[in-house]
């Protein structure tokens, strides 16, 4: 068992903390926001990730896991470092990397042992070698560090079941054996390692979620074809991920992607490539489509509702940017709901649990306890987010409640027959059989 310092409390700081403490290591996390950290050591979870704050709870009960703003107190027998610092999109669409820097200097201000820094946030090509020399500039001569890339790839809503369950662990270090040592710390995990150079992993994690990105915004084109020519998109995506070579995981057509990564870190590879030099065309075309999955859907309401959405009563079920997180970050809702102001519609909203973070994106919405307090004197009902709970609504309740019985599914998580049936003027994406007649 090793004690492990992890620096930042984010999503991945703090599942990554967590969790090592739950395979029997001794965890100390730094944060450095006081609020934060006071609703940490209070056993509390700043975010919302089912069974995160069950195993947080657990382990400051055992003594194994920590939290504190004290660099000095948190390194003082740590062995190994994890970094897992934001690294949001600056104006120009790099990522900033202020925090990294900032936590790579207090380092190597406090390394008073030799220690293993292992950089978890996501990261340009080369930070990990930025990383190096600052921690060398500011850390005594005498002692030995060596840094290691170790991206994470965790998905907001399962992150504790893919620390547990990892399709591989990637490590890349100019230490062979820094990185061998860093293997053995995640050997409980039975996942394969991938070891290579810094630069090599740091790549890695960038071109992974580029081209899950660029998978959605081809679904997404595929079904905006499919609308004009009368195919199901469904079906094409049925049909094609039976295909190996293809598989059927991130194709579901809808409304776009969104959440801390996929657009963050899609523009900072462009960002990357062009600044060396490159012509990134398709990453471009995955960006255009995906805000273009947005727009066409405001355009949809338009075409149901006429041009004019001034004073209309709008109702959107689901908020953040997935089912089983509250986090908001780039969501297709914010986009879709200010158009939706921008022409003067009154919106109200329901989200299981993203209500009091969304107030922060898009304040001037009616925010309501239920799925069924938004249907009430609706014109039209937008599903944004398919939580589990909008599958089974009871509809017959839902149009008593509507002026108008008209639903824009962005998930298509409806069947077009049924809500048909049921009376409902029904407009999913790309399920060309089934659109509405309105024209062109």
């Amino acid at each position: 068992m090793r004690n492990i310092c992890v620096v930042g409390t984010g999503y991945v700081g703090l599942t990554t903390g967590v969790c090592f403490s739950d395979l029997g290591n001794t965890v100390t996390c730094i944060e450095i926001n006081l609020e934060k950290l006071e609703l940490l050591r209070s056993g509390k979870s700043p975010i919302y990730e089912p069974g995160l704050v069950e195993l947080q709870e657990r382990n400051m009960r055992s003594g194994r896991l920590r939290f504190t703003d004290d660099y000095a107190f948190a390194m003082a027998d740590a062995s190994l470092i994890f970094i897992t610092v934001g690294t949001p999109m600056g104006d120009d669409g790099a990522a900033d990397l202020s925090q990294v820097k900032a936590a790579a200097r207090s380092i190597g201000q406090h390394l008073t042992r030799r220690a293993i820094i292992i950089d978890k946030s996501t990261v340009p090509v080369g930070t990990g070698d930025m990383v190096s020399t600052i921690i060398a500039e500011h850390a005594r001569p005498d002692i030995e560090f060596a840094v290691v890339s170790n991206p994470e790839f965790l998905r907001e809503g399962s992150a504790v079941s893919d620390f547990f369950h990892p399709d591989r662990i990637v490590l890349g270090s100019t230490n062979r054996a820094a990185a061998e040592e860093v293997a053995e710390l995640h050997e409980p995990l039975g996942a394969q390692v991938i070891i290579t150079d810094l630069r090599t992993a740091e790549m890695i994690k960038y071109a992974s979620n580029a081209f899950l990105a660029t998978r959605i915004s081809f679904i997404n084109e595929i079904a905006q074809i499919c609308e004009r020519l009368g195919a199901d998109v469904k079906e094409v995506a049925r049909g094609m991920g039976a295909d190996k070579r293809i598989g059927p995981h991130f194709l579901d057509a809808g409304i776009g992607y969104g959440g801390s990564c996929f657009p963050k870190d899609v523009l900072a590879l462009h960002h990357m490539a062009a600044s060396a030099g490159c012509h990134p065309q398709l990453l471009q075309a995955v960006m255009d489509i995906n805000q273009d999955a947005r727009n066409r859907f405001v355009t949809k309401l338009r075409k149901l509702l006429g041009d004019d959405l001034n004073g209309r009563m709008i109702g959107v079920l689901g908020l953040s940017f997935k089912p089983n997180t509250d986090d908001m970050r780039e969501a297709p809702s914010v986009d879709i709901i200010r158009a939706l102001q921008h022409a003067g519609a009154q919106v109200k909203a329901y989200d299981p649990v993203a209500i009091e973070r969304a107030a922060e994106y898009i304040p001037e919405v009616t925010f309501c306890a239920t799925a069924y307090d938004v249907a009430k004197e609706a014109d039209a009902l937008l599903l944004i987010t398919e939580w589990n709970e909008f599958k089974q609504l009871n509809w017959e309740k839902i149009q008593s409640f509507m002026r108008t019985p008209i639903i824009l599914d962005g998930r298509n998580l409806y069947d077009p027959a049924e809500m048909q049936e049921r009376g409902f003027t029904y407009w999913g994406v790309g399920r060309g059989n089934y659109q509405p007649k309105v024209g062109e």
